[in-house]
């Protein structure tokens, strides 16, 4: 049954929220525990969420919203499913943490493989950044070098050798690189443009002996969706294997998101697959868990295995093991089919709208994942991402949110959808578009 629409108060009118980031920012930097949420980059009142169900969020202010975050990205299958709740219940019920090897750690386990065909083993730890973290250490360790490639506007998480040119957040707050990154951290990742092969081969030609991987999103959506351009992943895969580095594809927002096996699975791969492979999010269902994984070869390395230290006491936590695999068995063909059907009409309507207003955008993929920047030109890499009018997408922002439709609260993000969007949710979005687009059109 399709939700009732309540349209929200005016923007500035939600108290209770307000209330809750006095109280917060006396307790946590920001008043957040994650800096995008602080709504920085857009100003105003961060919402404050009391629940969730399919579609819809509903702050502590009694407001309801058509959720295009959706928990930027795990929630696939919408808010509290029924057949993910029944799985966390009946997981929670037999106890919350073990410390000791489960049975659902095995499941997920296997279907992450099952569906990742160049992926013989994975590691499950807690978040993305974990297994970034991890798959790097992995990668040197294998190889016995030091050095890290990486490309500007691609997001691994907060990783000291990666919060170089990193997008997302960084983009948004403007901050330093390397704010409390050690010199010899940064040091060691050589950070080029996205889409760039020339400059990959000539940091090869003079560094190559020392770089032990490459590492990239598989279609970066943290400096807004940016996808590789045709022949990218293919040079990436063959410039690493002339110089024996490792190539780390990092599929945390796109992993199993972007079809059953990722955006690897959008892709054709004639010189081979990366060696190394990232996954969050999705795979988690909402919970905190992700993993790393890819060659046998490699992963042999692994303690208890091989000399490459990695542990967590919470990685393969039962319950979070239960939501992911409930999540991953319940992304059916038409699940992804409605994704695709949600997304196209939303994304087209915006782009109509928004042409309407006159106000100059584009719109790019990665599958169901989208982007709209606000520039009137294709963004191929991190400075063409941020050569867009951020003040139109503050206007647009404000406008959806203020009709009950809540975008992510950056210009460099992708926007989610779910295969709970019904008609109701994506009709309530269509309606608030035109409103929102004359106020992009509309300078303060």
């Amino acid at each position: 049954m399709s939700s009732p629409i309540v349209t929200p108060q005016p923007t500035t009118d939600v108290p209770a929220s307000a209330a809750l980031l006095e109280r917060a920012t006396r307790v946590i930097p920001g008043g957040v525990n994650s800096p995008v949420r602080a709504f920085r980059a857009v100003g105003g009142t961060p919402r404050f969420m009391a629940s969730a169900s399919g579609p819809w969020l509903t702050d502590v202010d009694g407001n309801r919203y058509v959720d295009l975050i959706c928990s930027w990205g795990p929630m696939i299958l919408g808010h509290a499913h029924p057949d993910v709740l029944e799985a966390v219940n009946s997981a929670a019920a037999k106890g919350f943490s073990f410390g000791t090897p489960s049975e659902n750690e095995v499941l997920l386990a296997e279907e992450i493989v099952s569906r990742m065909d160049p992926v013989d083993q994975v590691r499950l730890v807690n978040s993305g950044t974990e297994a970034t973290m991890s798959a790097l250490r992995l990668a040197r360790g294998f190889t016995g070098r030091d050095v890290v490639v990486k490309f500007a506007g691609c997001y691994h998480g907060h990783v000291d050798a990666l919060l170089a040119a990193a997008g997302s957040g960084v983009a948004t707050f403007a901050l330093p690189d390397s704010a409390g990154v050690p010199r010899s951290s940064a040091g060691e990742t050589i950070v080029l443009p996205y889409n760039d092969l020339a400059a990959l081969e000539a940091a090869f030609a003079e560094r190559g002996h020392e770089i032990a991987a490459v590492i990239t999103e598989a279609a970066p959506g943290n400096m807004g969706v940016v996808p590789p351009a045709p022949g990218f992943t293919e040079g990436l895969r063959r410039i690493t294997a002339d110089h024996g580095a490792l190539l780390i594809s990092d599929e945390v927002m796109t992993g199993f998101r972007c079809s059953p096996s990722g955006y690897h699975g959008l892709e054709e791969h004639p010189s081979g697959a990366a060696d190394l492979y990232t996954f969050g999010k999705v795979m988690g269902g909402g919970f905190p868990t992700a993993a790393f994984g890819g060659r046998a070869d490699v992963m042999a390395m692994l303690a208890p295995q091989g000399p490459v230290y990695q542990a967590g006491t919470l990685s393969g936590n039962p319950v979070a093991s239960a939501a992911g695999l409930a999540t991953l068995r319940g992304c059916t063909p038409e699940v992804y089919a409605r994704l695709d059907v949600v997304s196209r009409a939303i994304a087209d309507a915006t782009s109509a709208a928004l042409t309407s207003a006159s106000v100059p955008h584009t719109i790019q993929w990665a599958g169901s994942m989208f982007s709209v920047f606000f520039r009137d030109a294709a963004v191929t890499g991190y400075d063409d991402a941020r050569d867009q009018d951020t003040d139109a997408f503050r206007r647009f922002f404000h406008a959806m949110l203020g009709q009950g439709v809540h975008l992510p609260p950056s210009a460099f993000e992708s926007w989610f959808v779910s295969a709970a969007h019904d008609d109701a949710a994506v009709d309530h979005v269509l309606s608030a578009l035109p409103a929102a687009a004359r106020a992009a059109a509309t300078p303060d």
